[in-house]
């Protein structure tokens, strides 16, 4: 396969630098943060300012974003998968039973979903498959725009073409993680199916923008590779994206490796502590970057991370197919470690003089122009008032 990142993408140029802690201090106080920021912050030298980096993220998160955390929910509409992803637990040699929601069970879940408060939903699929193509996702995504002001998916890389029709369906974004940007190991993990072309998915953010869609989800599966090699690669996507769609908006993710079905073993665990130098030295480098924060982490965790640097999260997550207006499949794509309902979350964040925000977005502005859209990664504290679940 072709190993050559373009000139844009390539970390390499701020990978073999070491770094002291006055050089650390200086990225702190950086005034137009770089590469070279976010590389000193990701650095061992950081480590020992993860205290000081946390108030500096805490206060840009607050600039930006006020005391507001807006929360979403996940939909896993179909485990089935033609990709032997090494880490997935939907990769299709697990020994699991495989399952597709008929749209009538699809419109169940959205209502019970519904009726929770949230005014997000996140339609996830495995790879392109007969049960779950282009089609299938269309007629989906519709049956949630009904009711939902915002309609995002994570599933798999499609033409531009193919976004369109779903941003005429409804459809404001699209999540999608490169899993690793390093190109040799992506070789090794994709072991069969689309997913094995690095570019392809590479460029289907790209795509999704052009298409219509009005923000994309960006993230690196941390585990996988080198953490600072595919954070720094991650950083450089977010601004690539930034100056070619500066109209669209953007998220990041910072997923690490959960148990799964096949029973897979990161190969560079990233701990609790290396998770939050990194997500406080994003916020330091992209402060008007809405950060992501999912239930793959405890909650202890995700506690100590709201409003510090993130400030938006998943709650009442299922990660099996359905499970939320009926009983979902027996296993899902990875466990969950934050198993909280959506009432008890809530209250943690009132408890912390957060705000839950439950709609940014209204779904009347899907089809208006970029440039006139009504997008505000920051809400006004009456709308949040307005919005949020009492």
């Amino acid at each position: 396969m072709n190993t050559t990142l373009p000139e844009w993408l390539n970390p390499e140029p701020w990978l073999g630098q070491e770094f002291s802690a006055a050089d650390v201090q200086s990225a702190l106080g950086a005034e137009s943060p770089d590469e070279e920021t976010l590389s000193a912050l990701l650095s061992p030298a950081a480590a020992d300012f993860l205290e000081p980096m946390a108030a500096r993220a805490q206060a840009l998160t607050r600039r930006h974003f006020g005391r507001t955390v807006q929360l979403y929910v996940p939909l896993y509409l179909s485990s089935w998968c033609s990709g032997g992803c090494a880490y997935c637990g939907f990769a299709s040699d697990r020994q699991t039973d495989r399952h597709a929601l008929e749209f009538a069970s699809v419109e169940k879940e959205l209502a019970a979903i519904k009726a929770m408060g949230f005014e997000e939903v996140l339609l996830l699929t495995g790879e392109r498959s007969p049960k779950a193509n282009l089609d299938y996702l269309r007629e989906c995504v519709k049956l949630a725009a009904q009711n939902f002001h915002n309609v995002a998916i994570e599933v798999f890389p499609m033409a531009e073409e193919e976004y369109r029709s779903l941003a005429e369906a409804g459809c404001t974004g699209v999540t999608l993680y490169q899993e690793t940007y390093h190109p040799q190991t992506y070789d090794v993990m994709h072991r069969w199916g689309p997913k094995k072309d690095f570019f392809q998915r590479l460029e289907a953010p790209e795509r999704a923008l052009a298409g219509g869609l009005r923000f994309a989800g960006l993230g690196a599966l941390l585990g996988l590779a080198n953490p600072r090699y595919d954070m720094l690669a991650l950083y450089r996507h977010a601004r690539h994206l930034q100056k070619t769609h500066w109209q669209s908006g953007l998220t990041i993710s910072f997923p690490r490796i959960r148990n799964e079905a096949g029973g897979f073993i990161a190969p560079h665990p990233v701990d609790e502590k290396l998770l939050a130098q990194i997500i406080f030295a994003f916020r330091i480098c992209l402060p008007d970057i809405p950060l992501v924060l999912s239930t793959r982490e405890s909650a202890a965790f995700r506690d100590g991370m709201a409003g510090l640097g993130v400030n938006k999260m998943s709650i009442a997550s299922k990660t099996t197919v359905g499970g939320y207006g009926s009983e979902g499949s027996d296993e899902g794509q990875f466990d969950v470690s934050d198993a909280r309902g959506l009432d008890e979350f809530c209250a943690m964040l009132r408890a912390r003089e957060l705000e839950p925000v439950f709609k940014n977005w209204d779904g009347v502005y899907r089809l208006t122009s970029p440039f006139n859209m009504h997008y505000d990664n920051r809400p006004a504290d009456g709308m949040s008032r307005k919005n949020s679940r009492s």
